[in-house]
């Protein structure tokens, strides 16, 4: 069958949030509140990608992942590159992204240690609708009040260099190693490259698409999934019915019908051209 919907998996997590978004049970009052919802095929699948919802309600740890060298080095099946699209946002909400200037490794674990590497990220206002790559080596933290999907490569490798004093471990000598602390710069967004078809970005390890509603059809090369993620609206694609929430892992050749107020997202790895 050339399109699956895919279970999900609640994660539980000390700054996520007990109201979630549109199409997510909300957990119960007297519960562990919801940080992330992951999208995962049943047994012991390991894909090129993996597609999350994360509701923060509190930052995340400032952090930093390996390339695919660095990880291999350790013996891990891969980096991790991600990308994020805003749904929601505080008014006051944040993302650090990148250090206001270059960082030498030294000055980096000095100020991950005293709490001083808060000031040197450059924290950038969100909004909904906003999108951000951050390749492997950016060092980074989201902050709070903040729905967003996330598509990254398929790794949980994942490097704390600063926990604002709680008692997680850190990751220092490692997160040091694989930083590359300096100003943030936006992967090329390639755009509408046809008519309804939006690349928002041609990384080196995945591509995203954004798509409005309507009738398609298209075809993965062979041995490749592809990841539809509808942020709103309904439909099918080859007789598999999916709504905002969920999401399709796709092969081969499919026919997408999306109710005209859709909002798509749609991943492949970054190898493969539709």
């Amino acid at each position: 069958m050339p399109a699956k919907l895919l279970e999900t998996h609640r994660v539980e997590k000390p700054w996520g949030r007990h109201k979630l978004w549109p199409g997510f049970d909300d957990p119960a009052p007297d519960g562990d509140s919801v940080g992330e919802v992951w999208f995962q095929s049943p047994g012991d699948s390991t894909p090129d990608l993996l597609v999350k919802y994360l509701f923060t309600s509190e930052k995340l740890s400032v952090q930093v992942h390996p390339d695919d060298d660095q990880a291999h080095a350790r013996g891990l099946p891969r980096g991790k590159d991600e990308c994020w699209v805003i749904l929601d946002a505080e008014p006051d909400s944040t993302i650090a992204l990148g250090t206001h200037e270059p960082i030498d490794p030294e000055r980096l674990r000095a100020a991950a240690l005293d709490g001083s590497i808060e000031q040197l990220l450059d924290w950038k206002p969100v909004k909904a609708g906003d999108f951000f790559y951050a390749p492997s080596g950016t060092v980074h933290a989201i902050g709070a009040g903040i729905t967003l999907i996330e598509i990254q490569q398929n790794s949980e490798t994942t490097y704390r260099l600063y926990d604002y004093g709680r008692s997680r471990e850190l990751h220092l000598e490692d997160g040091v190693a694989v930083s590359d602390a300096r100003p943030f710069v936006p992967a090329p967004m390639p755009g509408e490259v046809a008519a309804g078809r939006t690349i928002l970005v041609e990384g080196p390890k995945f591509v995203l698409e954004r798509w409005p509603g309507g009738e398609r059809a298209f075809r993965l090369p062979d041995d490749v999934t592809g990841w539809l993620v509808p942020v709103r609206g309904t439909g099918t694609v080859d007789s598999v019915a999916w709504r905002a929430g969920e999401c399709v892992a796709i092969t081969g050749s499919a026919v997408l019908d999306a109710s005209a107020d859709a909002d798509l997202l749609f991943a492949y790895p970054g190898t493969a051209r539709i």
